[in-house]
């Protein structure tokens, strides 16, 4: 089966080994999209092919299903690939190198970039992959789960390994800020809002007692420097500012007696 979109950074291809659910197959489709992923590929699924209702699952990542397969074994699904990796949680009499999902994308992405195929393997829901299929595999990948319940659903493995995927190659800030239409407030304008709040504060008599003064004014500007404060942060302090200053100077309001 042809690939959806030739790709000089080849993606891995997620190759589901005899799925039992179509529900499944279209959930995995849709965690692999999720996270840029369209190599799908499904090997002698249980309920045939095409699976009515893998297709009402995998809502928008349909396109996926179009070029899924079936195929016949797993041999032909991962025949173009130079790395295979098998997914299990159960230890295996085999001799073989094991990975966590962030290393096995890791190494995935560093082969793609000289110009290998990966394959990931995925075995069927109530089994697993099988020994042979796993004899097929350059490494095992392993996911750190509970102990006392390591089993993963289909699609929640696929979607755990998509996302190390894109992880690897992803360059996100760990943080950002959104500043709703705002900016962060420069040097100036927050030395300004120190010079005005300084100002009324020493009008009102609150730098008290004269020894303790300088001390008071200092830690007062390293607390406006410490702060981040946006542009609209600085324009409502000192608004905030002015209009106790002018409840105070009004007076206390008229009782109307």
């Amino acid at each position: 089966m042809p690939d959806p979109i030739p790709d000089p950074f080849p993606e891995p291809a997620f190759v589901l080994v005899r799925p039992q659910m179509g529900e499944n197959i279209g959930s995995a489709a849709r965690g692999m999209w999720n996270f840029g992923l369209s190599r799908l590929r499904v090997v002698d699924p249980r309920d045939g092919w095409p699976n009515s209702r893998a297709v009402a699952t995998a809502s928008g990542a349909g396109r996926l299903l179009d070029t899924a397969g079936p195929y016949a074994s797993t041999s032909d699904a991962v025949a173009d690939a130079t790395w295979v990796l098998a997914t299990t949680a159960r230890e295996r009499d085999l001799t073989k190198p094991v990975l966590t999902p962030e290393e096995a994308m890791r190494q995935a992405r560093v082969r793609a970039a000289q110009g290998q195929r990966t394959a990931v393997l995925f075995g069927p829901e109530r089994t697993g992959l099988e020994n042979d299929d796993i004899a097929r595999a350059s490494a095992i990948v392993s996911v750190p789960v509970n102990p006392d319940f390591p089993s993963l659903n289909l699609a929640q493995c696929v979607l755990l390994m998509a996302y190390e995927w894109r992880r690897a190659g992803d360059t996100t800030p760990p943080e950002r800020v959104e500043l709703a239409g705002t900016d962060w407030a420069p040097a100036i304008e927050v030395e300004r809002l120190g010079d005005h709040w300084e100002e009324r504060l020493d009008a009102a008599g609150f730098f008290f007692p004269p020894h303790k003064v300088a001390s008071m004014k200092l830690n007062f500007r390293n607390f406006w420097s410490r702060m981040p404060l946006t542009r609209a942060d600085v324009q409502l302090l000192h608004g905030a500012l002015r209009q106790l200053v002018r409840r105070r100077d009004a007076g206390p309001p008229d009782s109307g007696s």
